[in-house]
């Protein structure tokens, strides 16, 4: 399998893509997309990247892995395909913006809609076998994706960085502070929802009056 970056973005990780646990990444999932039903589809893999070139990110939201069950996974973090019924940190998500912004619930679970406006919807993990999450963690996804938030914290300014739960927190290392916006709150998972860390943290509402006073158009969410 041809793991190739859309060229906005191969440009500035060039040097990662060549890097030897790269190479064995893709040998591995090449074998596991041979041998296993695995999700996102092939041709989406990099769908977070497809929709919003190096250049265009306004906004990061960092996912963990993609979801394991049949035709929900599109590429992007907490993304579902169009007619899939939506996941429960989803809906969560769908329930903060109603409240934050006034925004009615969406039909659709698809996010590509926010991708396509700058929005980099990054999982951790961009593949994983059918119905067995967390299958393709620590196989070099992980080192992948961090070397591009680091990237992307180096060779751009205000960026507004939505990191949601214990685990994307921890990526608020590879972040410069002092030219980034860093939003953090609980994961939206009903877990941690229920339990007061998620709803009400305001972050759509948030962003986009960052994005105003730096005079850029705002995400319609």
């Amino acid at each position: 399998m041809d793991l190739t970056l859309p060229s906005s973005w191969e440009h500035y990780l060039k040097s990662e893509l060549e890097q030897p646990y790269f190479q064995e990444l893709t040998q591995f999932v090449t074998k596991e997309y041979d041998e296993y039903t695995c999700y996102p589809k092939k041709a989406e893999i990099f769908s977070a990247f497809e929709h919003c070139s190096f250049l265009n990110v306004k906004v990061v939201i960092i996912g963990q892995d993609p979801y394991h069950g049949p035709d929900q996974a599109n590429g992007l973090c907490f993304s579902v395909k169009d007619g899939i019924k939506h996941p429960p940190s989803l809906v969560n998500i769908f329930k903060e913006i109603e409240s934050d912004l006034g925004v009615v619930y969406p039909e659709s679970g698809n996010l590509e809609r926010w991708a396509d406006q700058g929005v980099l919807l990054l999982n951790a993990t961009l593949t994983v076998r059918a119905h067995e999450p967390g299958s393709h963690q620590k196989k070099g996804w992980e080192k992948f994706t961090d070397a591009v938030i680091s990237k992307l914290s180096e060779e751009r300014t205000d960026l507004v960085f939505m990191l949601w739960g214990s685990f994307a927190k921890k990526k608020a290392k590879l972040i410069d502070s002092s030219k980034h916006h860093i939003l953090t709150s609980g994961h939206p998972s009903p877990i941690s929802a229920n339990r007061g860390y998620w709803f009400g943290n305001k972050h759509f509402s948030t962003c986009n009056k960052i994005l105003n006073d730096l005079g850029n158009k705002s995400i319609i969410w």
